[in-house]
């Protein structure tokens, strides 16, 4: 159908009506990505309110560099808000991060699972609470950092890989609903690399313009999950055996949440003849098994709370051909898809996959295409 003559244009946000009456909420980090996306949709005349969430707030975490959501990155936002000129709120969120992520990734941290907190901390409380507030706040839409892209197909809105394949952020959306999708908005998806993030904060003013960008889990300072595992279940270090999966006893460590799938060095078990990885972490007897390499190797994936992003139902078909991913820095590879349910599916990998993880995300891609189908977690099966 021809559109009809007194219909607005679509603004850049995909609404028809001019950008001063398009509310918007940026979620602000107090990093360059977000301060970016708030600063040009504030240029392009929009109506945008930014909000950063206080998610954590314990000893060092306040200066700790590379961190993202505490003290001095409040204080970034803040000032960026006030040199571009629109309106900066902080939601204390510390109760809701800790119930909602934090006891989760020590739960599952101790159940010998290698947890990705940053996944269920977009699912939790990013795109689900402050989503919300979103909606209170009458906003149009909510926008955020993320390098990923959301594109129009012929059945709505669809999940795609970032354009700059080093930045994209897939595997840690895979959980966004529908739902979700169609109210967010990615700015920053279609840039071809970090230094046109910075050309653009320099190019605003921004004084996060030269910011480092943040780096490991937010609430693990300095990436030593065994001494923040220790604080939130104290006596969780118990001591155990190392032993080879032929059964040989090698050695002691000082707990099992020092250890992960794939791990070879720091096993305090030199001097044998051939490199040993873990392969099994036993919680329930405290004790961590070794082995050789081959034995990483895996073929099948079976995976639960299975997120789906395709057009059709997944159980529409016994069979998905895709691509996945088991580790967030490792390419896409061909896969078969087998539904079990609405929400479970095994995957079997072409190739096999060294150090598949319980904890890790399985993140499904159209084959030869950015497509993003959705993704589910890696689990130990039945």
């Amino acid at each position: 159908m021809p559109r009809d003559s007194a219909t607005p244009p679509l603004n850049s946000l995909g609404f028809a009506k001019p950008e001063a009456e398009t509310r918007v909420l940026v979620a602000m980090s107090g990093g360059v990505d977000s301060s970016v996306v708030a600063a040009q949709l504030a240029e392009e005349g929009y109506d945008v309110i930014g909000i950063t969430l206080q998610l954590y707030d314990h000893g060092a975490a306040l200066a700790k560099k590379g961190a993202c959501c505490a003290g001095q990155d409040i204080h970034d936002a803040r000032r960026v808000a006030e040199r571009i000129g629109f309106p900066h709120y902080v939601l204390d969120y510390e109760n809701t991060f800790r119930d909602a992520v934090i006891e989760e990734f020590a739960d599952s941290y101790l159940a010998g699972a290698t947890p990705v907190p940053c996944i269920r901390c977009n699912e939790r409380v990013k795109f689900r609470d402050l989503l919300e507030t979103a909606r209170d706040l009458d906003a149009d839409c909510m926008a955020t950092g993320h390098y990923i892209q959301r594109k129009m197909g012929p059945n709505g809105a669809e999940l795609h890989c970032a354009a700059d394949p080093a930045r994209d952020q897939s595997y840690f959306l895979f959980s966004t609903t529908p739902e979700q999708l169609d109210y967010l908005r990615f700015p920053l998806g279609h840039l071809p690399n970090k230094d046109a993030t910075r050309a653009l904060a320099a190019k605003y003013g921004l004084p996060v313009a030269d910011k480092p960008d943040s780096q490991d889990i937010c609430f693990v300072p300095e990436g030593n999950y065994a001494s923040v595992i220790e604080k939130l279940r104290p006596g969780a270090a118990e001591p155990g055996e190392i032993v080879h999966a032929d059964g040989r006893v090698l050695g002691r460590h000082d707990g099992v949440i020092h250890y992960t799938i794939g791990q070879r060095r720091g096993l305090g078990i030199g001097g044998l003849s051939e490199p040993l990885y873990v392969v099994r972490l036993d919680v329930d007897s405290h004790r961590v098994i070794v082995g050789p390499k081959e034995m990483l190797s895996t073929r099948t994936v079976p995976v639960r709370e299975v997120n789906w992003l395709g057009d059709a139902p997944m159980t529409s078909r016994p069979e998905w051909e895709i691509a996945v991913k088991v580790r967030s820095t490792r390419p896409p590879r061909a896969a078969v898809l087998r539904p079990l349910s609405d929400t479970e599916a095994e995957v079997e990998l072409l190739t096999p996959e060294e150090g598949v993880s319980p904890g890790q995300a399985c993140v499904f891609y159209e084959t030869g295409d950015s497509r993003v189908l959705g993704g589910g977690w890696i689990w130990r099966g039945r």
